[in-house]
């Protein structure tokens, strides 16, 4: 980086937030995605007037900049694929106040979200967005994301509980979008625009976020089904008998076989399918949905079902799905996940989709996600180092996608689009869609300097590159 950049970002920021040894940069090359890009420079900014300051002299410059909370983007969002700057935000901390009154919670970009969490519960609020990251992810990166969990089926994604948001601009302007009040129609909607906006039209430096009661009561069964087609009929009874569940996750067999293979438990290994399904409300709503949820699942061919009769038996049903990253994990070096997702009656189609994919590349594929939306996890475990593979995982995940599109499906359910799925926002959304896109992009950002590389795709890109 020139001389004279590094003079003027010394004046904005302190050395001891300033990093530029390759060691200190390479950690910001990466997230949980595929793929690594050096970054120039590394700043830590404290608030929103120091992010301001550096964004207008990044537009002088004209030096990319990439906001970065805790790196667990699943789609690549935060990597700095031109270079230029990582702003981590993860200093932008210091502000987590929930107002019971109003059920709203004020927080920074950088607070982790299972903390909102925990403050909201100690008042007997909830914040419903639960992604399975959220020990660790920034609720900035949520919100850019517009990240989601199992109970988006009932509550449904983050986009539904910002009310409010300060931002910097691609421009470095300062402004607020939205307020504290639920009801807000004064203008154009910018802060759902910015919401999932992937940190390409704005930077998060504040957040309202909308906070509903807490359930009463919960409670969790799981069901066994030998036909996966058995499980997707059950899917569809549930959910058309009037019944919500505040969560609905499928397991197949191989997803099955590599949690029992981490930590045996005693799983069915001869099983297509597992699901498992949360009912949450009014303790004597509770048992009266999930006895009935138990017998449609058992009309629909359940092989076995289980409720639980204790907190320690519901946590013990929830254990193998909580153990479905790390399994899958330890069966190979690189693991590259999607989120397609399909309306719901076509989970069974997509499932077979899916296998028909894992057998003609003959694949490690496996399969689990939030069946209640229809939101499926494709994981493909693999070894980067491998090219021969490489270049199969390449063609399956794009047939993944068009699989996903041709079943009235989408991208991505929760993870974005990021660097991997670009190459296919036409498909989904048509030449006209994506250039309207671009237009708001342009507007926002004439510059590009924020978040280059994403979401659209390379001039000529057509298909996921994972090798190179």
């Amino acid at each position: 980086m020139e001389k004279e950049v590094l003079t003027e970002i010394h004046q904005i920021i302190p050395s001891d937030r300033i990093f530029l040894d390759l060691a200190e940069r390479y950690c910001y090359s990466y997230d949980a995605s595929f793929g690594e890009y050096l970054p120039e420079i590394v700043i830590q900014p404290k608030n929103a007037n120091e992010i301001s300051e550096l964004v207008k002299l990044a537009n002088t410059y004209k030096i990319p900049v990439y906001p970065r909370g805790s790196g667990t983007s699943l789609s690549g969002g935060p990597l700095p694929v031109k270079g230029g700057m990582v702003l981590d935000l993860t200093l932008l901390s210091d502000k987590l106040i929930i107002d019971r009154e109003n059920m709203l919670a004020i927080v920074s970009p950088g607070v982790i979200t299972a903390n909102i969490h925990k403050k909201a519960e100690e008042v007997g609020l909830f914040y419903p967005p639960d992604p399975s990251s959220s020990n660790v992810a920034t609720i900035g990166g949520n919100l850019l994301e517009n990240s989601s969990g199992p109970k988006g089926l009932k509550y449904g994604t983050t986009k539904e509980y910002v009310i409010g948001l300060e931002v910097v601009t691609p421009t470095g302007d300062i402004i607020r979008t939205g307020g504290k009040t639920v009801k807000n129609v004064t203008g154009y909607d910018l802060t759902r625009l910015i919401v999932g906006s992937e940190g390409t039209l704005g930077i998060v430096t504040e957040a309202i976020i909308r906070l509903i009661p807490k359930p009463q009561s919960q409670n969790t069964f799981v069901a066994h089904f030998n036909h996966l087609i058995d499980s997707g009929h059950a899917i569809t009874s549930i959910l058309s008998s009037g019944i919500l569940p505040s969560a609905l996750e499928l397991m197949d067999n191989a997803c099955i076989r590599a949690v029992e293979n981490y930590r045996p438990s005693g799983l069915p290994l001869q099983a297509e399918a597992i699901l498992i399904i949360e009912i949450d409300g009014h303790p004597l709503a509770i048992e009266e949905e999930i006895n009935k949820c138990a017998e449609l699942c058992r009309a629909e061919g359940a092989s076995y079902v289980k409720i639980a009769e204790s907190e320690e038996e519901r946590k013990n049903i929830w254990s193998a799905r909580k153990m479905v990253s790390p399994a899958i994990t330890q069966m190979g070096p690189t693991k590259i996940s999607e989120d397609a997702t399909v309306p719901r009656r076509q989970i069974p189609a997509m499932m077979k989709r899916l296998n028909q994919i894992r057998e003609k590349y003959e694949l490690n594929l496996v399969v689990f996600g939030h069946a209640g939306d229809g939101n499926l996890h494709p994981n493909i475990i693999t070894d980067k180092r491998n090219i021969s593979e490489m270049k199969k995982v390449e063609l399956a995940v794009s047939e993944i996608f068009e699989a996903a599109i041709e079943l009235g499906g989408t991208l991505s359910g929760e993870h974005g689009i990021g660097t991997l799925k670009s190459p296919y926002m036409e498909m989904e959304l048509g030449i006209a869609g994506v250039s309207m896109m671009k237009k708001i992009k342009e507007a926002w950002d004439p510059n590009n300097i924020l978040n280059p590389g994403k979401i659209f795709p390379e001039k000529g890109q057509t298909r996921v590159v994972l090798i190179t």
